[in-house]
């Protein structure tokens, strides 16, 4: 792990104390599992779902996505993140519900996973920001997942570090750009805590050369995360794009 996968890691493990301050409202959360999952990733993952796979899910963070997932259908969901507090509060609570998760503390890419272990490979949601070589990840997700299975994300858009938050108009920030290769990050979890960028484009070719099939690419005016204030900026208004999902095959 590199000085600045470190600091990263360091960062996300204060961040992921919120877990252990929202444990009692993020438990709650899991019970109503209907609202974990958007509605167009329940369409998109539900002929998946219907046979049952064994599901991996990269940086998995509180894991209230993982709960979801077994009670849509999926047999049992192995979640991997670096962050020993969220893995250690994911636990409890899949444990505390009676919920087929298993967690793992482990840096991605590098997940200690079989190679064709899961059919479902799912990750998203803040997640891909965090990945300094995204055709190494593209790799250990090809390696995981069995012939005939799936990767599916559910992402924020790679345009979204361009979007200021003003409520009267989207701006874009003088201080990105798209095609930039990092910037730092001012939001959640901060504490100097240092993204990756990568285009829309880079990801897909990542994906098709690791040997993956698209199936799926689509794209959403609706972030995935908003802050837990009042904030309503602009750029959330439906003109621009603010996250996306993809669904890959592994050929048989």
């Amino acid at each position: 792990m590199d000085h600045v996968v470190a600091s990263n890691r360091v960062a996300w493990e204060r961040a992921s104390q919120k877990h252990i301050r929202e444990y009692d409202e993020l438990l709650a959360s899991a019970r109503d599992a209907d609202t974990q999952l958007f509605p167009r990733e329940r369409e998109l993952l539900a002929p998946l779902l219907a046979d049952r796979p064994v599901v991996a899910h990269f940086q998995s963070g509180h894991g209230l996505d993982d709960i979801a997932l077994v009670k849509a259908g999926a047999a049992h969901v192995v979640g991997v993140d670096y962050s020993t507090v969220a893995v250690d509060a994911a636990q409890r609570r899949a444990d505390e519900l009676g919920v087929d998760c298993r967690y793992i503390v482990s840096e991605v890419p590098g997940v200690p996973l079989d190679d064709a272990s899961a059919d479902l490979v799912y990750t998203g949601k803040g997640a891909l920001i965090w990945m300094r070589d995204i055709d190494a990840w593209a790799r250990d997700v090809a390696r995981v997942v069995r012939p005939g299975g799936h990767l599916f994300v559910y992402e924020a858009h790679p345009a979204v570090p361009l979007w200021t938050w003003d409520e009267d108009e989207p701006r874009i920030r003088p201080d990105r750009s798209y095609f930039a290769q990092s910037h730092m990050n001012d939001t959640y979890p901060a504490n100097g805590a240092q993204e990756w960028q990568w285009t829309l484009g880079q990801i897909v070719t990542a994906i098709s050369q690791a040997g993956l099939q698209l199936q799926v690419l689509e794209e959403y005016a609706e972030p995935f995360w908003r802050p837990q204030d009042d904030t309503n900026a602009a750029a959330w208004s439906g003109r621009l794009p603010n996250s996306y999902a993809l669904l890959a095959q592994k050929p048989l």
